[in-house]
């Protein structure tokens, strides 16, 4: 293989390394938005329990989930953008890897010829061979 084609392919691979660890970041902090999510909504439930249970915490109970409901709002948006930011990073990533693909396929492709030509200059010195000893 020539060395330009294992330059590209090493730089394709370095840049599908650089967009799978960038992937593997935005699904780390989506993981960790949905868990916040999950742990307030689990807040919420166990609030209203409390507040069942005792009379005095029921007032504040309203105030309470309103400002709940906020913050599960505000956490939502962010996991929405978050889930944006990871179909982006997955598009990247798959054109990274469709790029590779091509420069490995022309680099294949090139050895191929190579193969070919090589085997029609040996079959063309073992004809010449042959002719001069037939002669």
């Amino acid at each position: 293989m020539s060395n330009w084609s294992q330059s590209l392919i090493k730089l394709a691979s370095y840049e599908v390394e650089v967009l799978q660890k960038r992937l593997a970041e935005v699904v780390d902090r989506r993981m960790a938005a949905q868990q916040r999510l999950a742990r307030l909504f689990a807040e919420g439930e166990a609030e209203t329990a409390h507040a069942a249970s005792d009379p005095d915490t029921g007032l504040s109970l309203s105030a309470y989930l309103d400002g709940l409901r906020l913050r599960k709002a505000a956490i939502q948006a962010e996991i929405e953008v978050i889930l944006a930011e990871e179909a982006g990073a997955r598009d990247a990533l798959a054109e990274a890897f469709e790029a590779q693909k091509k420069y490995e396929q022309v680099a294949e492709s090139a050895r191929l010829l190579e193969v070919k030509a090589q085997g029609r200059r040996e079959t063309a010195a073992l004809d010449e061979l042959g002719l001069r000893k037939a002669r």
